[in-house]
This record gives C-alpha cells, structure tokens and sequence, in this order.
C-alpha cells in the first residue's frame, strides 16, 4: 500500500517541477504524453478531413459552389498531413526500441511533436463549418442554331445591324413574319454574345401572347444565382431589379412579345436604372418595337428564290442537278413564299416518298388547286404548305390510322402556346377520344400514339423538349391547327385568360372540343349549356393557392357525347354529377372535389393530380370498368393514407400510386389484366411471406425511397431492406433499371439475386449494401453464362465487403454494353476488371470494355490495379471508345493504364488523377527500362483537351518515349504537387541533348489548341519548353507556374537543329502567344529568364503580369512592340531579383488601378516621353534595393490622374 503513495506523491512532484521548470525539461520528461497527444490530435484531423471531403463532394454533386474557405481548410490540411507523416512515421518506428532510452533522440522528436500539436488543434478548431457550399449561379442558356434554318442574306444583315446597335442604343427590336427564324437568330446573337464574352450574363426567355411572370422570373434568378425571398411578382421583381443591377454588362433576349409589356414588372433594369443591360425583342408585328421604344428596329425578311430552293433541296434530300424533276420540286418550293418554317415542314414530309416525276406533279398541283386560300393573304401563304405537311400524315396509312394521327396533331393544339405538353396525359386524352380502337391493351394504344407523336415530330409538326417526356407545337403550326379545326366536322374552341363566360350568337352545339385556359375564378358558370356534340373539354382557371374555379355538376349534364374531361384548378361537388355514359377519361390536376362521382360507372381511365377529395379512397374502386388508375398526391380529408382494395377493380391493366398507400400487395396477383405497376412501398408492406410481384410489362416499384414516375421503363428502388428478395424474383428477369441502398443479406446480384443474369439491365446502381461481395459468381460446374450483357452504367458508392465484379470465370458477354462505371468508397477491393480469368469462349467474343466511355475511381485504398490484363488476353480489350477517366485517392495504385491498353484510346478526351500516393506511370511499363529502351514514334490519344495531375508524390512519368499523346486537341494541363516527376510526354534527348519537360515533338501542331497551362509543385523540372514547342502554343490563355524550385529557363532556345526548320517554324508562328492574357509566376527560387534574352516576342494581349519570390529572375520578357499593341493594365514584381531592368517595355497605357513593384532598383526605367496618364493609384512597399522612381521628369508631369 505505502509503494503506490509514494509513487503518486512523486509523480505530483515531478509535474510541479514541470510547471516551474524550463519548458524543455517537459520534451525529456513527457515523451509520452506528447506522442499520444500528437497522435490522437493528427487521427481526429485525418477523419475531420475525410468527413469534410465526403459533405463537398455531395455539394458538388448538387450543382454547388464551394466555399473557399473549405477549400483553403482541406488544403491546409492535407498539407499538415503530410508534413506530419514523416514524423507519424518516427513515432511507429521507436515502438520496437524501447529498451533503449536514446535521450537526446526523444529530445528532439517530443520537440517536433510538441511543436506540431498546437497547428493541428487549430485547424480542427476551424473546422466546424455549417455547410460547404452554396448554389452557384448557371452560366445562362445554351444558344445552339437551328440546323432547320439557314444563313441568308437577310438574316446575315438583321445579324451584323443587331451587333452593332449593341454598340450604341439599349433596346433593339426584332419583327418578321410567323416562321422567318426571329428565334433562331436571336439565338445565335446570344451565343456569339456569350462566346465573344461580351457580356457578363445573357439571358433569353419567351414571352408569348400569356406570359407567365413567376416562370420568367424563375429562369432570369437562376441565371443570376438568386434566390427569392418574396413570394409576390412585386416583390421577386424588386429582389431581381436589384440583383441585375450589380452586375456591370446583361444581354436580356426577350422572344415573342405580342404587345406592350413593362419589362420593369418582371424586375429587368435598363435605362437610365442600367446603362450597361441591353434589350433585344423579338416580335411578329413592327407597331410593338414601337410601342417598346426601340431605339432600332430590325426586319428579318424571308429567304430569296435561290436561298429558299437550296434550303428545300437539301432538307428534301434531293440531288443538286438541271434534271426536269428539280424544275417541278422548285415550283413548289417556291409555293413556300420564303418562309423557313414552311419550307422544312414541306420538305420533311416529302423526303422520303421516293417520289418520281409525276409525283412531284401531283404534289404541285394539288398546291395550286388550293383555290380557297388565295384570299387569306400572307396567313393562307403560310397555311397552304401546312395543310399539304398535314394531308401527308395519311400517306402510306391506312385512312383509319390517318385519321388517327391526325387527331393527334390537333388534340395537341388545345393545349396552351408554348406549353410542354406532357406525352403522358396526350396519352389519356388520345384514349379517352377512341384513336385506334384495333389497339386491345392500353399498352398497344400508348405505342400506337407514341408512334404516331414520333411521325409527327419528323414531320416538322411537332418540336421535341429537353424531357423527352415533353412534346412542344410551334406557335404557327398551332395556327394553322386552329385554322383547320374552325370548321368542319372536327370544331374546336381555344380560349385564354377567360373573365366571364362568353355570350356567343351561334350555339355552342357545333364544337367537338373546347379548352378553356387560365379562367378567372370570378367567372359565373351557366347551370347548363348546349354541347350536345362535345367529346373533349379542358377547364382550367389561373394557377394560385386555395383558389379554384367553382364549377356546378349540373354544369355537365348536357354534355351526354363527353369523353375526355380535363380540369385543373376547379372545385365541384360530385353528389349530383350526370352519369356521363360516353366519359372514358377523367383527368383532376390540383382540384377540390366534395365526394367522389361513383356514377361513372363506363370511366375507364382516372388520373388524379395534388387533388383534394372529401371522401374515403374507397370509393374509387367502384369504378369498375377502369382499366387505368394513376393517384399522386391525392388527399383523401378522411384517411391518412390511401386505402383501396385492387381486386375490386378486376380490369385493370395499369396501377400507379405515387403517394402513401396501404395496399395488401397479395390483391395485385388476383389482377389477371395487370401489365404496368408504380408504386411506392414501406417495409410494412411485405409482411406476407408467400407475395410475389405478378410479371409486369413495366413498373416503378420504390421500397423505403423518393417516388419519380417513368413511363417506359422497369424500373426497381429498394432502400432499408433487410428482408428476403423473394418478392421480386418475376421482376429481376426484365428489370432495366435496379437500385439497392442498404440491402443487407445478399453477397451478389447473380445468382443470389437475378439468377437468371439481369440481361435486361441497363442501369445498376449499388450504395452501402455491406454484405455484398461480388456482382456475379460464376462457378466451372454453371458453364457458360450469359451476366449483365446489356448493362450500360454501373455505379457503386460506400461497399464496405465489396471485392471485386466477378468472382470465378466471367460470363459470355459480360458488361459489352458498358459506358459509364462510378465505384467510390469500396475499402476492400483490389481490382476492378479481372480480365486474366476470363473464358476461352469469351476472347472470342465482342472484345471486353468496347463501349466504355467514362471511368470514375474515387477513394479505393486497397485498389492495385484498374485492369488485371495477361499479354495474351490484349486482344479482346478495347477501350477505344473511353473519353473521360477520373482517378482520386487510390493510394495503392502504380500505374493506370498497360502500355497495351493506352494504345488504343482514340477518344480519350480527359484524364484528371488527384492523390494516389504510389502512383509512377500513367502509362505502365512492368521494368522501367523499358521507358528509355523503347523509343518507336506510336501516338496515341489524338483528341485529349484536358490533363489534370495533382498531389501525385510518386509519380515519375505520365507519356512515356512509345506513348505520345496527340498534342493536337489540348487544351488546359494542370500539373501540381509531383514532386519527383521526370517528364509529362516523351523526352527527345537523343536529337536535342536537352532535359525539357514539353519538348518539341517533330510536329509544327505540337500543342497548338493548348489555352491553359498550370504546373505547381514539380522539383525535378529544369527546363519548361523548347523555342520550337512554345511557338505552336498559338492560342496559349493562361500561363501559371508555381513552385517549381529547379526551374531556371521557362523557354530554352533550340540549339544544333536544321536552320532551315528553325525558320520554318518562325514564319509558320510569327506571332508569339498573341493570345496569352495572364502570367503568373511564384516561388521559382532558380528561375532566370522566362524567355531567353535573344528572344523578342510581341504579346499583344497580355493583360496581366504577376511574378514573385524569384530571386535569381535577371529578365520577364524581351519585347519590341509599338505603344498602340501593348495592353498590359496589371503588373506585380515582388522578390524578383536585384537586376537594373527586369522588363524593356514601353508601358503607354497601364489601365488598371494599381501597380506594385517591391525590391527593385529602379522602378519605371522607360524614356522618350512614355505616358502613365491613366494611373489613378500607385502603390510602391518594400523598395530595399530601389533607388530612382522616374529617370525621366516627363514621365512624373503626364500623371494628370493620380490621387494616391
């Protein structure tokens, strides 16, 4: 008892002592708690890191801007931890010495540590960060030309007039005619506006005969990166007023403008409110550039015979020849008047029909027996080509499936101008009016009226979206659509923006269908009208919260021909509703309904939209004729989840129910008719062991996940699962789409999963499933198999168990439809392809990887190589197709690619390599002799524009003598922090004796698309570029190197080569980096010359200069220039050197509002009455060696506007 007391009573002693004593007693005494407190500090930041890596790459992967203080902190970290490992190393070390003491070596390394401890607890205290990024502004719209129009002589003027009104007025205006390509060239002037960067923002949007303010708003905020507070126009308007005003040059294309509007309502400032926004309108009549105040107005004429002819010729598809055919097909091109839009929609629909002499006859003919639009003036000039696009519709139809495709180009007329209209309710609609009735299933009809929307578009007739669940009418197509449906047997009604119900003289018994579009809620509904003859109606009232278009249900009951009602935003109580025999389709889009109308016992499709009902959702299964039943976020007043027995409803074919649900899934197999099924899913619901899905034509099944509705896909979501698969075993054999996150219990997808190989999959995604191994085990005794043959992306993210693809043989065809491959976050696998197991019957297949298109390999510690490739088995690999590879944090990795493999990447187009420790080659050799033995002249990568290469400790070669890339295509190299690199492409020693890290490569088009080059961190690198070389870098931007301690020449002259080709060289490239811009120079401790002192060189549009701490740097540039070419408005010398004259320049017209110059004898030693007059500020700190400002006087007396 006494020993231990009086061990602690020592212990107290020596820690007084240690607080009294010398600070450096504590480095001998505490060696201990200094190594643990040092370890535990560098681990708890090591995690902090990764922790805050993880948030910022989830930023990223929602579109956001990082901030740059995350990024200063991750890189201060990163470096700590570097500098640190070393001594993490020293600490591991001395653990197998401890019997031996060695004093004065703990002295010095608890020194370090006790050093070091304090800067690593600072960073992690500055770690705490509330979020990494935040949601970036977009760059604005993608202005791409119509490939349908071509350049004419009028649009070539309209063109040139609109740039150079920019230069001088503020609102130009644009008019012409319906289809004369006013969007198409305001397209063009945005994106030769955006290219030229003469602007800081371009912004384009449509206005249309109904704007929709909030829509526009919306798109010009997302441009500008705003986000609103203020829910009102007003206020979103004065929020974006505001926010467009701090930004100095906007081009704002305002499109289709149909009368007088004040730009001020939307929040666009101009004027006298932003001299620097300029307005550029597009209109179809001249008197609204008026009324806008146009300061220039612009026609766009049509096109000339000859332009109009050759425009037809070519979308025709006919031969450019004097043949008697081509004098009929110009006739009746010549029927176009000239308009674009009439001469592609004519000639698309005759392209194709194989037309002979008297067809092309006929086709003229019929235009000109068109006697009934001779009196429609320029409308009927436009219509008459129309109508013959229309009649073609039937061509090669039978005249039922004609009619058919016909009604659908004019059920797409009803909907609003410029609407996207979505394919899916068209669908609904087209069923619910009987189009082709010899189609049994719903699936048979969507196919049919998809097919018949595909005619359409190639027709001319219809435009396609960015979604391709979207179809779009061109607004004079539309015209011509309400053109035809004004009479006839098919009449149709179009209004918009309705305020009381229209009081017409003739009956409304004559229209077949009528949409009636953003109704005023104030409008009075007649108790009933005469629409003996209405088959479709759309209703909808203006799109606000809690108000609705009241509507009576006695409203309906003369509509006895009904079969598509569409309403939207409309409020009605069913207690009363008429039975409405013929009614087949109902569609409710964020409605009020009091009860649900249970007599529409024919209904045979219900959709329902963010609809409220008061009711219980058990009514709906009373429909017992519906064949198509789709709920999303529908509301049931009396039920918290929606409750419907499916077998109740014993002809349904499609199910979709978006929302929260209780269905008994066992119901669905009593659905003999049932071909598509969406449905979200809990846990809860498969508590029925023996269940298993039905088989299904297609399905969007989630389990535990986000619900997002795709037509026509198969497509399987199962999160949180940790119960059997069962369930879905009739679905995995034709699934296309399969995403598992934190599926537990499977070790593969084949055969645990899909025994029968997936092969209808297309897209596989696999997150945090840990107990999974392999995505396919294939074992001698299961032969040959056929896996995964039609997969085209495979992601895998946070696989704690997962190995590797293939376990045993791979199977017949496996992954030859490959294109994108994303797997992050897999601490055990080793490798990603095992192409040396493959099968003797697979090498005769497809070669492997073929279609492979983008790589990306993120956080792997364990992986050693991406392809496990024996010689022999070179063949049957192909990556000839791979554009985009992306290797970060795969510390285990020496090389990327096998010299056999980088051969053959034709396409590559980027390769950006980020923290891989133990990487060498790029481009492995197995004996580094074979680097320098092998010097044949074999290219390969001929289309690479982007090299990114960072914090590579390791690496030593990336192109090696037998691998040039083609040079051609570059475009940016980024090369920082590898520190024992030797060289980037191959070294030319033996021709030139020089030791150069971008040699000249015996091709005058070495690197003549490179516009940026930035090098940090290189310590092996003496020489940058050879003359030769540096005179291709034509279209060179940006020059930035840092770091590089060895550097001493940025350009060495070429010596001992041909003259002959050494004046070759300089007249091919007279002009040397004409476009360099900027130049950043740092801690280049060796460097002397960034050009050799017998070199002059013109660079006419250098911008900025910007060199510090090169302390040997006898000289920048050598130039010869005349004042008038010389733009530089930024210069910075700091620790450059103690020469008399760093720079011979003339220096006329330094713009900019600062120069700094430190630690330089002389600052401006020009003469000969050079001017400095557009400085307003000079800063000059840190002068040490300076000793004359100005030798000249007349310098000092021209700074008329200096004020600092």
């Amino acid at each position: 008892m006494a020993e231990p007391v009086a061990s602690a009573a020592v212990e107290n002693v020596t820690n007084q002592a240690m607080e009294c004593a010398s600070p450096y007693l504590r480095y001998f005494f505490c060696y201990g708690e200094i190594v643990q407190d040092f370890t535990n500090q560098r681990k708890e930041l090591k995690l902090r890191k990764q922790r805050v890596n993880i948030d910022v790459h989830v930023a990223k992967r929602q579109n956001e801007v990082v901030y740059e203080d995350v990024e200063d902190w991750l890189k201060r970290a990163e470096t700590e931890l570097e500098d640190t490992q070393n001594l993490q190393d020293e600490i591991d070390r001395v653990k197998c010495f401890k019997w031996c003491p060695q004093w004065g070596w703990r002295y010095c390394l608890s020194k370090k540590l006790a050093e070091k401890t304090p800067l690593i607890t600072k960073l992690l205290q500055t770690s705490n960060f509330a979020q990494v990024g935040y949601r970036g502004s977009l760059q604005g719209i993608e202005f791409i030309t119509s490939t349908d129009c071509m350049d004419s002589e009028s649009s070539k003027s309209a063109f040139d007039q609109i740039m150079e009104a920019m230069k001088a007025v503020n609102m130009i205006g644009l008019y012409g005619m319906p289809g004369v390509g006013k969007t198409t060239l305001a397209q063009e002037v945005g994106k030769h506006a955006g290219e030229q960067k003469l602007f800081d923002k371009v912004v384009m949007f449509t206005m249309s005969q109904n704007p929709n303010i909030n829509n526009i708003q919306d798109k010009i905020a997302d441009v500008f990166g705003l986000k609103f507070q203020a829910s009102s126009p007003e206020g979103r308007a004065e929020e974006l007023f505001k926010s467009m005003q701090r930004v100095n040059k906007i081009l704002v294309i305002v499109d289709d403008l149909w009368g007088e509007f004040e730009l001020k309502s939307i929040g666009i400032p101009f004027g006298d409110d932003h001299k620097g926004c300029k307005i550029l309108l597009t209109t179809r009549h001249q008197q609204v550039c008026t009324k806008m105040n146009c300061q220039k107005e612009i026609q766009l004429g049509i096109l000339s015979e000859d332009e109009a002819w050759v425009l037809f010729r070519d979308k025709a598809g006919l031969k450019d020849d004097c043949s008697t055919l081509n004098d009929v097909a110009k006739e009746v091109a010549a029927q176009c008047k000239g308009l674009p839009l009439a001469i592609v929609v004519v000639a698309k629909a005759l392209k194709g029909e194989g037309l002979d002499l008297n067809g092309w006859k006929a086709v003229n003919q019929r235009f000109k027996d068109s006697r009934h639009l001779d009196n429609e003036g320029v409308l009927g000039d436009v219509l008459k080509p129309l109508k013959l696009s229309y009649e073609y519709l039937k061509k090669g139809n039978s005249q039922m499936m004609g009619n058919d495709i016909q009604m659908c180009f004019l059920l797409c007329s009803l909907f609003p101008e410029d609407f996207e209209i979505p394919i899916e309710e068209l669908i609904m609609c087209g069923i619910g009016v009987g189009l082709f009735p010899y189609a049994n299933s719903i699936k048979d009809k969507r196919n049919e009226i998809g097919m018949a929307l595909k005619k359409l578009q190639k027709s001319g007739l219809l435009l396609e979206t960015d979604d391709a669940e979207w179809i779009r009418m061109h607004d004079v197509v539309r015209d011509f659509a309400h053109w035809l449906t004004s009479t006839g047997e098919n009449r149709f009604m179009v209004k918009d923006k309705l305020k009381e119900w229209p009081h017409m003289v003739e009956s409304f018994e004559c229209y077949t269908a009528i949409a009636l579009w953003n109704c005023s809620s104030n409008i009075k509904f007649p108790d009933k009208v005469e629409f003996s003859k209405l088959k479709t109606l759309f209703l909808a009232a203006k799109s606000k919260w809690d108000c609705f278009l009241v509507v009576s249900s006695t409203f309906f009951e003369e509509m006895k021909a009904l079969q598509v009602l569409y309403l939207q935003n409309v409020s009605f109580s069913a207690k009363r509703f008429p039975s409405l025999p013929n009614l087949k389709t109902l569609c409710c889009d964020c409605c009020q309904l009091k009860n649900f109308p249970s007599s529409l016992t024919n209904l045979e499709n219900l959709a329902l939209f963010h609809t409220k009902i008061y009711g219980k959702s058990e009514e709906l299964v009373k429909l017992s004729a519906l064949k198509y039943l789709r709920l999303s976020g529908v509301q049931f007043y009396e039920e918290s989840e929606i409750k419907i027995q499916p077998s109740l409803v014993p002809r349904l074919q499609e199910l979709h129910i978006e929302s929260e649900n209780t269905i008994n899934l066992l119901e669905l197999n009593s659905l003999s008719c049932l071909t598509t099924l969406s449905l979200r899913l809990s846990t809860d619901q498969f508590s029925q062991k023996d269940f298993v899905f039905p088989k299904l034509q297609m399905y969007t099944i989630v389990v535990n996940g986000r619900f997002t509705y795709e037509s026509a896909f198969r497509i399987l979501k199962i999160h949180n699962f940790s119960s059997s698969l069962s369930a879905f075993s009739n679905l995995f054999y034709n699934v296309e789409k399969l995403e598992l996150k934190n599926v537990s219990g499977q070790k593969n997808i084949v055969p645990s999963i899909g025994d029968m190989g997936v092969n209808e999959l297309t897209s596989l995604e696999l997150e945090s499933c840990n107990d999974m191994e392999f995505l396919t085990v294939i074992t001698r005794d299961q032969g040959q198999s056929v896996v995964f043959s039609n997969l085209v992306t495979l992601d895998i993210l946070h696989m704690a168990s997962l190995k590797g693809l293939c376990y045993g043989l791979s199977p017949t065809r496996f992954l030859q439809n490959l294109k994108q491959v994303i797997i992050k976050y897999c601490q055990q696998l080793q490798v990603i392809f095992q192409i040396d197991e493959l099968s003797e019957k697979m090498q005769r297949q497809i070669p492997l990887l073929s279609n492979l298109t983008i790589l990306n390999l993120d956080s792997l510690p364990n992986l050693e190589s991406i392809w496990k490739l024996e010689p022999s088995h070179k063949e049957i690999v192909s990556l000839t197709r791979l554009k985009v590879v992306t290797i970060s944090d795969c510390n285990k990795l020496e090389t990327i690619f096998p010299a056999c493999l980088a051969q053959n990447m034709l396409h590559l187009q980027e390769l950006n390599i980020r923290r891989c420790d133990r990487l060498e080659q790029v481009i492995g050799f197995v004996q580094e002799e074979e680097i320098i033995e092998n010097d044949c002249p074999l290219y390969c990568w001929p289309k690479l524009e982007i090299l990114r290469i960072e914090s590579c400790k390791s690496l030593k070669y990336i192109c090696v003598n037998t691998l040039t890339p083609g040079r051609q295509s570059l475009k940016s190299v980024s090369i920082g922090k590898c520190p024992k690199l030797i060289q980037v492409f191959n070294s030319e020693q033996n021709k030139y004796g020089q030791d150069i890290l971008l040699p000249e490569l015996g091709s005058q088009e070495s690197f003549v698309n490179l516009t940026e080059l930035v090098l940090t961190r290189l310590l092996n690198i003496k020489y940058l570029l050879s003359e030769l070389t540096a005179r291709t870098l034509v279209h060179l931007e940006i020059l930035n190197i840092r770091h590089c301690s060895f550097l001493e020449h940025l350009i060495e002259e070429v010596e001992n080569v041909d003259g002959t080709y050494v004046s070759n060289m300089k007249n091919h490239y007279p002009l040397f980096w004409p476009k360099l811009k900027y130049v950043v120079i740092e801690s280049c401790e060796n460097l002397k010359y960034l050009c050799s002192s017998t070199l002059a060189q013109r660079l006419p549009n250098l911008y900025s200069i910007s060199i510090r701490n090169c302390p040997r740097l006898i000289q920048v540039f050598n130039m010869e220039i005349n004042k008038d070419e010389f733009e530089l408005q930024k210069l910075t010398l700091s620790d450059v050197g103690d020469s008399h004259q760093l720079c011979n320049i003339d220096v006329p017209v330094l713009n900019e509002d600062c120069i700094v110059v430190e630690n330089h004898e002389e600052v401006f030693q020009v003469q000969g009455g050079s001017s400095f007059s557009s400085i307003e500020e000079l800063y000059l700190a840190n002068l040490l060696e300076a000793r004359i400002i100005w030798n000249d006087f007349a310098q000092v007396v021209t700074l008329d506007n200096l004020t600092i």
